[in-house]
């Protein structure tokens, strides 16, 4: 494997106001962080016994004060008979469990040093006892000293204290009730909850029912969908490739995948494989191009990309983007020679004892325990049908339990390590948890820092800790996934509801409880702002109509607005008439359309709110008064998509094609000789050149055609009852004219 990379280190670092032994001191930690980060911590030890008073014994936390900064640290410290070993953390400089070498106590002095870090950083102490301290070694409270490198030296403060982890156990006690009572407030049916310290997942259980309807309980085990917290395991896969040399997350996808093209064609050379998994390719969403479609290929959404408006330019400006991940899946399955799935499955979840962890929800409903979906309408907590998104995997398909997310957690705490074995190097995981492109806006909240967003996880400060996390929202269910890498935290929140805010609630319900960071109740807060929000979400709702022109109606019968309707990117559409009224139909999708005025009709709320709803549907015509196409504003960021309406389908039937075969009279003894081609009619005057007829419309009373070399000229075949043809109209800028059938003799 390559050495690994301190891409991800050095910005870190950069701004830290140190001297010069610091900065030799900081890239170096990222170079070692292969060898350092993953290694048991030993040291050399001493034969010193302390006196009765003294010890190292324990966890310290504490800082170096540097010039205008403080560096944080912490210490464990283990010893018998004198022996001492331990290992220190500098989260900030992105160094865990280093070993520490010549531990020393004497007395109430202690000495160590950091293995392996030119200009020997060393640590002289002194430690203070407390009242008890002859009769309770566990009474040391602090030590403080000289911190020296390279020649200089600043003074550091450590106090020993109980064990995080210990702490962080303590700390949640009675958690459960909050939970409990969070359920009951929110409506929620039930949770799946896992909490990692280091390498321990310290709190593991699940809350609630998986199905409400059995009165089901969620256990640890619940599969629930976890929606787009899958981006996270679509880069960590393709990250795997970039230390096996396979990947350059800065080469452009087109030498890759060479038949990858975008609109703009400096986007196409120059898009990379880091623009895609860090929502910059200018592309806004475009969901409804593969929402509900199981039936395309991944193939074949790349192939749609060419078609897609963007609205800005390439890395000017973040913006969410699921079909850039589906590309990223699909490059995986380029580069791998496999399917996205085997390549997941091989180099994550196999190692990291996944198992049960699975891309389609049609195969968690052949476990044993997972939790049904549901949402919340108008108070009721509603089933609904699973949908399957086995097309957009990469984006957001996987499906999982608390009990298996917690192995998740525990890779990314561990420096790519997992069990002993190296799943990623430390360099490149540190890499995907870096800011790449800054989101806008600003936090209202002073206990948030604006956020950013690295690969496939969002990025944000929250009380001074750093937050890398990212949540996942899919029919029927919500989840969050929540790194604290600094302090060895990490959080999984799995809910069965859609659209639920508690995951990431009941995550900083937790890690508040874990930092004693403030006494805010954010469940009541946030509580206060739904009750607020849905207030005036209804008062909206009940004044949608305000400017709706009165009294209109539709230019002709609703039944000449049916048919088929087409956009290269999107797909086809289809306008049904039924029962006196239209439906739309798109993706598998059935969207009921009501009159709203003119030619303008809107799609209704319907009982599967993940249907798009309020959509204004305009039909446009064209200069012969037929109904050319329709707009429909399925992406908000671009202008409406407009999707042309095509021939009807016997126009391309050879057997109806065949009725309108013969020679139709033009003046001077000239023909006008049509004949059929396969499904396509050519037509030919004497002795000039054959031209394709073009399919336009067909309606009772005739079909009509036009050819690509003459704009402005239709050729309108007038049928009887039997479809038998009598005559064409040739239709033209200076008049219409009658080609009657010639009639052999």
């Amino acid at each position: 494997m390559p050495a690994p990379s301190t891409r991800s280190i050095l910005p870190v670092l950069a701004p830290l106001p140190v001297l010069a032994p610091l900065r030799v001191f900081a890239p170096l930690l990222g170079l070692l962080a292969a060898s350092l980060l993953a290694s048991v911590p030993v040291a050399n030890a001493q034969d010193v016994q302390p006196p009765a008073g003294s010890s190292l014994e324990g966890h310290w936390t504490g800082v170096i004060r540097l010039p205008g900064q403080e560096l944080a640290f912490d210490l464990d410290f283990e010893g018998t008979d004198g022996a001492w070993s331990g290992d220190i953390s500098i989260p900030l400089q992105g160094a865990k469990d280093l070993p520490l070498e010549n531990v020393q106590l004497d007395g109430d002095r202690a000495t160590f040093v950091i293995t392996g870090i030119p200009g020997t950083p060393t640590f002289q102490g002194t430690i203070a006892a407390g009242p008890d301290a002859a009769r309770d070694a566990a009474a040391v409270v602090e030590m403080s000293g000289e911190f020296t490198q390279g020649g200089q030296s600043f003074p550091f403060e450590a106090r020993n204290g109980e064990d995080p982890i210990d702490a962080a156990k303590a700390a949640l006690e009675g958690i459960g009730e909050v939970i409990d009572a969070a359920l009951a407030d929110w409506q929620t049916p039930g949770v799946g909850v896992a909490v990692v310290m280091g390498d321990e997942v310290i709190h593991l259980a699940g809350y609630g029912l998986r199905d409400v309807e059995q009165s089901l309980p969620v256990t640890p085990r619940t599969l629930f969908a976890v929606g787009s917290t899958t981006k996270a395991f679509t880069t960590f896969t393709l990250a795997t490739l970039v230390d096996e040399g396979q990947l350059d997350w800065d080469i452009p996808v087109i030498e890759y995948i060479p038949e990858f093209k975008l609109v703009d064609e400096y986007a196409t050379l120059h898009l990379t494989p880091r623009d895609m998994v860090t929502h910059r390719s200018g592309l806004p969403r475009h969901d409804l191009v593969w929402y509900n479609d199981e039936s395309v290929t991944r193939k074949e959404l790349v192939r749609r990309l060419r078609y897609l408006e963007p609205n800005k330019e390439l890395r000017e400006a973040w913006q969410y983007n699921n079909l850039m991940f589906l590309t990223a899946g699909y490059l995986t399955e380029v580069l791998t020679g496999g399917s996205w799935e085997d390549a997941l499955r091989e180099r994550v979840l196999t190692p990291l004892g996944m198992t049960r962890t699975n891309f389609s929800v049609l195969e968690s409903q052949g476990s044993d325990d997972f939790a049904q979906p549901y949402v919340l309408d108008d108070d009721i907590v509603r089933k609904v049908d699973f949908r399957p998104l086995t097309v957009m995997g990469p984006a957001g398909s996987l499906n999982s339990s608390a009990e298996e997310m917690a192995a998740w957690v525990r890779v990314h705490l561990s420096g790519g390590t997992y069990e002993g074995q190296t799943l990623l190097s430390a360099g490149t995981l540190r890499e995907l948890h870096t800011p790449q492109m800054a989101i806008p806006g600003l936090p209202t909240e002073p206990e948030l820092s604006p956020m950013s967003y690295a690969f496939g996880w969002f990025v944000e400060g929250w009380n001074g800790h750093l937050v890398v996390q990212h949540g996942g929202n899919i029919d029927g269910f919500s989840a969050r996934v929540t790194l604290f890498p600094n302090d060895d935290l990490g959080v999984v929140v799995l809910s069965n509801r859609n659209g639920d805010a508690l995951p990431g609630l009941l995550t900083y319900e937790i890690a508040n409880r874990i930092f004693q960071e403030d006494e805010k109740d954010r469940l009541a807060d946030a509580a206060k702002d739904r009750n607020e929000f849905r207030a005036f979400a209804k008062e909206g709702e009940e004044q949608q109509d305000m400017f709706r022109v009165r009294g209109t109606k539709p230019s002709r019968p609703l039944a000449q607005f049916a048919g088929e309707y087409f956009h290269p990117g999107y797909g086809t559409a289809e306008v049904q008439f039924e029962k006196k009224s239209l439906v739309l139909m798109h993706n598998g999708m059935r969207m009921p359309l009501e009159h709203w005025h003119y030619d303008v009709f809107t799609v209704p709320e319907q009982k599967d709110e993940m249907i798009p709803a309020h959509l204004r549907v305009v039909f446009e015509e064209n200069a012969e008064g037929r109904i050319s196409g329709f707009t429909v504003p399925f992406e908000p960021a671009v202008e409406p998509i407009f999707f042309e309406k095509q021939p009807d389908r016997k126009l391309h039937d050879p057997a109806f094609l065949a009725h309108l075969v013969g020679e139709y009279e033009l003046p001077g003894d000239q023909v006008f000789s049509v004949h059929l081609q396969g499904d396509t009619l050519v037509g030919q005057v004497s002795d000039q050149p054959a031209v394709e007829l073009i399919p336009q419309a067909l309606d009772p009373d005739g079909a009509e055609f036009t050819i690509e070399e003459v704009k402005g000229v239709s050729f309108r075949f007038v049928l009887e009852k039997n479809e038998d043809v009598s005559k064409i109209f040739l239709v033209q800028p200076g008049g219409v004219f009658e080609l009657p059938r010639h009639e052999s003799e």
